[in-house]
């Protein structure tokens, strides 16, 4: 049995890591890609997870596998090809360590799984089901993502979805609204940024864009993260926001899947319902996930940035003493 099995993109992210002694850009090779580095949180923190995806028979995807098995995470999913290069993102970071990324996937090996290929039988053992938007950009990965979701539905799986709008992936921005919504319309659990609230709705009130949300598509639990202010939530007409932590953050990339992976993991351990969920218990969730993505920013990368759940329970420990 699986506590999470996730379908996606896993990637390399090369990160700035200084100047070479010429005064060239110096890039660290991490590994990455949203819906894997969920995974690694979660199986960091002891949870079983399983990962479904493609990489190329390059150097870059063997070492992606390497590094996932080493977290932790079953790759019995992941598909190699000799067709397809593993996909690849430069991370561009400003002063504040808020990044912006260019991808090298025209196409990448994630775009290309197959819906033959994709490993049912890993979904239908696990409790959670989770994707992002970016396996559907392209076919034939976008068929693969709506069987999996559509199995995974069928067998009771609680589906937890992540727009992660990455605006250079998509070729039209209709069709990338198009697919995020078909994620909102099949999701239980849906986390997001401010921005892509606005891109969905065209409202930036945090109350009104989730009830919109909320209303059309039925989801039982929004979550906007909110950077360094932490996170608002709308469990069904109730919400609120959980303030975050303050850390000096260096690169923000992988955090909002730390905090993503954090409120999962939350999740798991009360085995509740969305019927029986009231907000203390909903609140507590929140600020460990806070924590978990507040900590994730302050070291380069994503997966090699996620946190342990003792430095995450030390920060919470140490805010609510203060």
């Amino acid at each position: 049995m699986y506590d999470v099995v996730a379908l996606g993109e896993v990637l390399i992210d090369f990160t700035p890591a200084g100047q070479s002694e010429l005064g060239y850009t110096l890039f660290e090779r991490n590994p990455g890609g949203a819906p894997a580095n969920v995974l690694a949180a979660l199986a960091k923190w002891g949870k079983q997870t399983g990962f479904i995806s493609k990489v190329g028979l390059d150097p870059h995807g063997q070492y992606l596998i390497q590094t996932l098995n080493e977290c932790g995470i079953d790759t019995r999913g992941v598909v190699s090809s000799n067709e397809v290069n593993t996909t690849l993102a430069f991370v561009h970071l400003d002063p504040h360590g808020d990044r912006s990324f260019s991808f090298y996937r025209k196409p990448g090996a994630d775009t290309q799984l197959q819906k033959e290929e994709v490993r049912l039988d890993m979904i239908g053992q696990s409790k959670i089901f989770h994707f992002g938007s970016l396996s559907l950009t392209d076919e034939p990965a976008a068929s693969a993502t709506r069987r999996a979701l559509l199995y995974a539905k069928e067998q009771g799986c609680t589906i937890s979805f992540d727009p992660n709008l990455r605006i250079p992936l998509w070729d039209d921005l209709d069709h990338a609204r198009k697919m995020i919504e078909y994620g909102l319309a099949r999701a239980d659990i849906v986390k997001l940024s401010e921005e892509e609230l606005t891109f969905l709705t065209g409202v930036t009130d945090l109350e009104e864009g989730s009830r919109m949300i909320g209303e059309k598509f039925g989801t039982s639990l929004i979550l906007v993260t909110l950077g360094e202010k932490g996170a608002f939530y709308r469990l069904g007409g109730k919400t609120g926001s959980v303030g975050g932590y303050p850390v000096l953050a260096i690169d923000t990339t992988g955090a909002g899947d730390a905090f993503f992976g954090g409120f999962l993991y939350g999740w798991m351990d009360r085995k509740i319902g969305f019927e029986t969920l009231n907000e203390e218990d909903l609140r507590t969730m929140i600020r460990f996930a806070n924590a978990a993505g507040a900590l994730a920013t302050t070291r380069r990368g994503a997966i090699p940035a996620m946190p342990t759940l003792e430095e995450i329970r030390k920060v919470t420990k140490d805010h609510d003493n203060s």
